[in-house]
Order: C-alpha cells, then sequence, then structure tokens
C-alpha cells in the first residue's frame, strides 16, 4: 500500500503521543514493504526527506507566529498536498482541525484514529467545545473506518453514531533500559519521590494530585513533569510553597522519563477524557505502580493491578500509605499486559490488517 499518515507534528517524536504513535506505526508499516509517508510541520526540528525508511513531507506550519489557528492551517495543507499523492489510504490522527476540510479528500480512503472526547475538556471554553462536537461528527461522516484507542471511546462512538467502530491501543516498548544516571541530573534517590508526567490541565487531575502530595506527611518528593507556561501550571506553582515539589517542565527524552518512572515510588496517571494514554502505557511498561484516575479508560487498561482516586484527600491517603515494594505484584502484571497486549508489533499488525481491509 502507499500510505499517508496525517495529524501528527511529525516524526522522529519531539512532542506528544500522536508523534510516538506515528514514528513507531509508520517504522513498522515500512519494514513490512509499505509505502509510507509522515507529513511533518514545518516548524518541526527534523528537516530531511526520509527517516528509517519513512518519507517525510514537510508542510507549512504558522502555529508558531499565529497560534492555535495555525493548525487549521497545516492540517489544510497537508489534505491539500495528499490530493497530488495518490494514495491507497489516508491514516488521520485526531479530527479536532482537520475534518472541515475531510470533504477535499479524493480518491482514497480515509481511516481515523479519533483520539479522547476532545469536547470535554474544560480547558476548551463553550464555543469552542460546540465546535469540537461538530467536528467530531464531521470527522465520523467522513471517514471509512473510525478507530478507538480505549474501550471507553469506542462504547461512545458505537452508541452515539450507531456504528462498529475498531479498537485498537497504543503500543509500549517493553523493552526498556533505566540509568540511575537521570536520576543523578535532578539529584534525586531511587523510589524517594513520587511522579506525575501530564500536560498541566484540569482534565488531567493535576490539582487533586499536587495539592493530595502536599497535604501528605511524607518526607518523599514529587517530581512533576510538563510545561508550567499553562494557566493552571502558573496557578499551582504560584500558590501551593512545598519543599517537596520539584517542576522539572517538559522532557522529551524517553529515556529519561522511563528511568524516572522506574525508579519512582507512585506513579500518579490523572488523565480524565483520554482514550488509552500512552504515558500510562509506557509507566506500565517501566514497571511503575500507578495510582489512576478512577474512570472507564483507566480501569479498561489497568483493571485490579492498580490504586485508585477521585479526590485530593485520597491522593494524599495514598502517598502516605502505598510503598511500592509491597505491591510487586500489580507492576509485573501490568509489564505482562504490555508484552502481551499493547507491543508494538501486535498493535502495528492490527493498524496494517486495517488498512488493508479498508
Amino acid at each position: 500500500m502507499k500510505i499517508a499518515i496525517l495529524g501528527s507534528r511529525g516524526i522522529p517524536n519531539f512532542y506528544g503521543g500522536f508523534e510516538q504513535f506515528a514514528q513507531y506505526l509508520s517504522i513498522g508499516l515500512a519494514e513490512n514493504n509499505h509505502e509510507v509517508f509522515v507529513y511533518n510541520s514545518s516548524n518541526h526540528p527534523y528537516q530531511e526527506n526520509l527517516y528509517k525508511g519513512v518519507n517525510i513531507i514537510h508542510c507549512y506550519d504558522p502555529e508558531n507566529k499565529i497560534g492555535t489557528v495555525g493548525q487549521f492551517v497545516y492540517d489544510f495543507n497537508c489534505i491539500l498536498d495528499s490530493r497530488k499523492r495518490n494514495f491507497d489510504v489516508i491514516l488521520q490522527l485526531g479530527y479536532t482541525s482537520s475534518s472541515v476540510f475531510n470533504f477535499l479528500f479524493k480518491n482514497v480512503r480515509i481511516v481515523t484514529n479519533m483520539d479522547g472526547l476532545e469536547w470535554k475538556r474544560s480547558k476548551y471554553s463553550k464555543q469552542v467545545q460546540f465546535f469540537l462536537k461538530f467536528a467530531e461528527k464531521l470527522a465520523v461522516s467522513h471517514s471509512d473506518v473510525l478507530i478507538a484507542d480505549s474501550i471507553g471511546i469506542k462504547e461512545y462512538l458505537d452508541s452515539k453514531y450507531n456504528l462498529d467502530s475498531k479498537y485498537i491501543p497504543y503500543g509500549a516498548d517493553s523493552d526498556q533500559q533505566h540509568d540511575l544516571s537521570h536520576l543523578n541530573e535532578f539529584s534525586l534517590e531511587p523510589f524517594d519521590y513520587d511522579i506525575l508526567i501530564a500536560r498541566l490541565e484540569p482534565e488531567n487531575s493535576v490539582k487533586e494530585i499536587i495539592e493530595g502530595f502536599s497535604m501528605s506527611a511524607s518526607s518523599r518528593k514529587l517530581v512533576v513533569i510538563g510545561s508550567t507556561s499553562t494557566k493552571l501550571g502558573q496557578y499551582l506553582k504560584n500558590s501551593i510553597k512545598d519543599d517537596r515539589l520539584i517542576y522539572l517542565e517538559y522532557i522529551s527524552d524517553i529515556n529519561k522519563l522511563n528511568s524516572l518512572r522506574y525508579y519512582s515510588n507512585l506513579y500518579f496517571h490523572g488523565h480524565t477524557v483520554g482514550g488509552t494514554n500512552p504515558s500510562l502505557l509506557e509507566a506500565m511498561a517501566s514497571m511503575a505502580l500507578v495510582c489512576a484516575n478512577d474512570n472507564i479508560f483507566n480501569r479498561s487498561i489497568l483493571g485490579s493491578d492498580a490504586h485508585y482516586f477521585t479526590s485530593s484527600e485520597q491522593v494524599s491517603l495514598l502517598v502516605d500509605s502505598i510503598i511500592k515494594e509491597d505491591y510487586s505484584k500489580f507492576v509485573a502484571a501490568n509489564k505482562n499486559k504490555i508484552r502481551e497486549t499493547y507491543n508494538w508489533a501486535t498493535i502495528i499488525s492490527q493498524y496494517e490488517n486495517e488498512l488493508l481491509e479498508v
């Protein structure tokens, strides 16, 4: 097949979940002898035209000049370019800024990964939430196949739009190296800290986690990884004064992140509106002991092999009472899920089958 992947900022990954997914999937499909193209933002630091057998198409992206509206311009440019490439199938990652232009696709099959329930994110205004619901409908109507990356998202799509979406989660790499030197860089000791890795937005339970930790009597530290430039990030950093809180901002190095996860005592995962979040799978693969927000998305992956919370008070109790070494069965069970269900070879094969079928 001649396959295009749209909707990410590009590969190799310097940004986040969709970019990491695009990297693993595109390389895997290329290794299976498909002709694969990934669209990259013009702002992407990688400016070559080939990456590990994957063709890179660079499209103009003015987001660094005009903000969020630039995402629409970038997606529009990608879709226009795709019209002249004669692709067999296009895989769209997300729909928030691309679905309004889906009518421009011609003579090609469209498979869309629907991401999470974007319109539920509290950081968006009512007007933006209304638009995102509209964009979701457009994506559904213009796609030949919808892929849900979690059971919860599949149930929502199938019920709301009376269809049969395909469930394919993200993957994670179970073969990791964990280097103590990454802890030394931040003056951390093994298992003497808890960790939170997330965008500092309300729907990721960031406030509940940080407030709950601050309420605890623990002598450990809480390492917070995520840009504090958000409104909530600035508020928390300035209003909660606690010497145990360590803000490391955004870290893109996956090996460094995996080491920090592995040597943590508790790993907090507060996401509430997404699907199968890549950072959760990476935490499981890194043998972290997960404390997750109690919702269908997280429970469908973790099952009984995690601790759950819904409030700051519950976070505080977990911090004061849970030691990682007492829950080795949880850690081992989650690692096994990555090997058996959420490994990249399986995920790539499932996507390849769907693309071939459509």
